[in-house]
This record gives C-alpha cells, structure tokens and sequence, in this order.
C-alpha cells in the first residue's frame, strides 16, 4: 500500500511541476477532454488507495464518527488553504479541488464500510454479503450518474449538468470561471472510486472459508485473482468509453471502471514483487513519499506556488517568476525541451524527497 501510494505521489508530484508546460512528454499530460493518458491515472489511484486503506485498520470501525468527520473536515481544510494561497481572496477562492474531493470520498466511504462491515470479527459469508451490497451500491452509482449526465445537458465543459449545478452553488468560485473538474456532482461517481477501493481490501482481508490463517499460495491466488479482476474491469470501462466516453474532467462511469481496474492491477503487481517475491529494495523511496502523502502534496502544492509568484528581476528591467529563472538558468541549456522540462520535474521530485526522507527517518508521519 504504502508502495504503491507512493508511486501515485511521485507521478503527481512530476506532472504537476514541468519545468515548462509548454514542452511535456504527451503521458505527462492531462487528455485534453475525451480519452486518458497516464497522467489521468494518478487521482483516481489516490482515491481507490483511500478506500483500500479503510479496510486495513480497525480504527474506521472503532472510531467515534466525529474523528472521521474530523478528519474528513481538515483535509478539506487543507486544500481551500492551498487554493486560496497566499493571497486568500474571498472574491476568486476556488472551493472545489483535488483534497476537497479526497476528503469527501474519505467521509463517504468510512460511512458506508461502517455500515456495511459492522465490525471484523465477521464471518466469511458476512464479509462476502458487505462486498455484495457494495458492489450493488457502486453499480447504482455509476448508471444513475451515466443517466443524470446524459439526459440533462451535454457532454461538454460548459454544458454538462454538473457544471450548471456549479455554477448555480459556486460561481466565482471554480477553477475556471464556467465549470471545474473537482465539481460537486462528479464527486458522485469519485465516491464509486473509493468504493471499488473497499470492495478490493475487503477481498484481500476476508476470511479463510476454514477459518484459517492466510497461506503464501491463497496470498498468490488473491493477487491473480485481482489482477483478473482488475484486467476486466479496465476492459469494461474501455468497451463503455464508447456509448459514454472516458473523461478524467467529467469523472465518468466509464472512467472509474478503467481507472479502478488499473489500480487493482498496479496493486496486484506490487503484492506480487514485495510480499511474494520479496523484491523490496526498489519500493524503499516510494514507501517513503507513500506515507507521508498528505505532507508531500500540501508542501510540494505550496512550494510550487510560491516559485511561480515570486518574481526576481531581470537585467532589462522586467520581472520573471523565480520558478522559470530557474528553469531557464539550471536545466533549459542542458536538452531538448521536453527533456529539459521533465529534468526539472524530477529535479523537484528529488527535492520533496529529501523532505519526506528527513521526516521518515525521524519517525514524523504527517496525518489529517
């Protein structure tokens, strides 16, 4: 788990700090609407992760639901202060954004596990009810949501229904003046996201049907058998993308079925290389961005924004952002431009790193 969140922070964290926006290698880039490239990969892999993680601890079945309010309520926090950074302008504070919605699916979900998964003491046929119902829930969502976004309004940025509810609630205040991509109504079908997250730790914490202990060879079947799964669900949301088209921006039905079947698959490998095989120096720089996740993105969100409002003059006069004096100064000469840019996200990458190192080593795990 830790592995493998830390993979999806480390995807972000390049993505999300070219050197330069206007020379990127086209898998470092968003779909420009219809459609997905890698980078449309990594949210939706932080969501799943969210609901994965619920399952691995007693805490969500134990805790009083005002902790999980509570920490639902400062991850949200949390990004609008990033959002509204460093001015805090009441007039053109985005609301909506990426820890908003990560925080909601994290209420939403911890809700739903509780009650569907009283408590793990559980039987195997009792376990196996609470995946049905979950599955159940996760399928209602995904129609209702394909219906809502079909039958009212249209497929595009401005015309779709959930930009309309948006706009009616929040404008203003979204991420570009029409319409936003962390929106409310798209929230629904990221909820479905962190569902299918559940339905994955369920199945990898379910019970022996003997009541056994988990054995190296039933661990093996269950990372095939994710992987399957995960294998078919990528195919299902391909084959949806034709009568409702994928789309990172619109969070679509089809787009979580693929998304979160390529996460079962990712998982699945990681299982497979560091529980089965016991291939594990690799992960170590991974395991530690993945378990300080929270920090790595407020700090790396926040240290981005500053180098790109600070200016720094130049000789003419004029004033440039620090971020691109150091881009054009330390890494534009050294190749081509997208090698240039994508040196300087790595570069940044590294950076954050050191950060979370420090922190790791000392024993510091930043959580809401």
């Amino acid at each position: 788990m830790d592995t493998f969140r830390g993979l999806t922070m480390a995807g972000m964290v390049i993505v999300n700090n070219p050197g330069t926006w206007d020379a990127m290698y086209w898998p470092l880039a968003h779909a420009e609407w219809d459609g997905w490239t890698p980078t449309d990969l990594i949210f939706p892999f932080f969501v799943f992760l969210v609901g994965v993680s619920l399952t691995l601890s007693n805490r969500t079945l134990t805790a009083a639901p005002w902790r999980i309010g509570r920490r639902a309520a400062i991850i949200i926090l949390l990004g609008l202060f990033i959002a509204g950074f460093p001015f805090f302008d009441p007039h053109h504070w985005r609301i909506p954004g990426v820890l908003q919605r990560i925080g909601i699916c994290y209420l939403a979900a911890a809700f739903v596990y509780r009650a569907v998964q009283p408590n793990r003491a559980c039987t195997r046929a009792e376990m196996l009810r609470s995946f049905y119902v979950l599955g159940a829930l996760v399928a209602v969502i995904l129609v209702v949501y394909w219906i809502v976004l079909t039958a009212f309004g249209d497929l595009t940025h401005e015309g779709n229904a959930g930009a309309r509810i948006d706009r009616a609630l929040m404008g203003g205040h979204l991420w570009r003046e029409r319409w936003d991509p962390e929106g409310l109504l798209s929230t629904l079908p990221a909820i479905g996201t962190a569902l299918l997250g559940v339905m994955t730790g369920l199945f990898l914490v379910r019970p022996v049907a003997n009541g056994g202990s988990s054995s190296g060879l039933r661990r093996t079947r269950d990372v095939a058998a994710l992987a399957v799964i995960g294998a078919a669900l990528f195919l299902a949301g391909q084959a949806w993308h034709v009568a409702f088209p994928i789309n990172k921006q619109l969070w679509t039905s089809s787009y979580v079925l693929l998304t979160g079947g390529g996460a079962m698959i990712v998982l699945a490998a990681c299982m497979y290389l560091i529980d089965i095989r016991g291939v594990r120096a690799w992960s170590r720089p991974f395991v530690v961005l993945g378990r300080n996740a929270i920090t790595l993105f407020v700090v790396s969100g926040l240290i981005g924004k500053l180098l790109i409002l600070i200016n720094v003059p130049n000789g003419d006069g004029s004033r440039t952002s620090l971020q691109w004096v150091i881009y054009e100064r330390g890494f534009a000469w050294i190749a081509s431009p997208r090698a240039s840019s994508l040196l300087y996200a790595l570069v940044f990458l590294a950076v954050m790193y050191l950060i979370c190192d420090a922190l790791h080593r000392q024993g510091i795990f930043l959580r809401a």
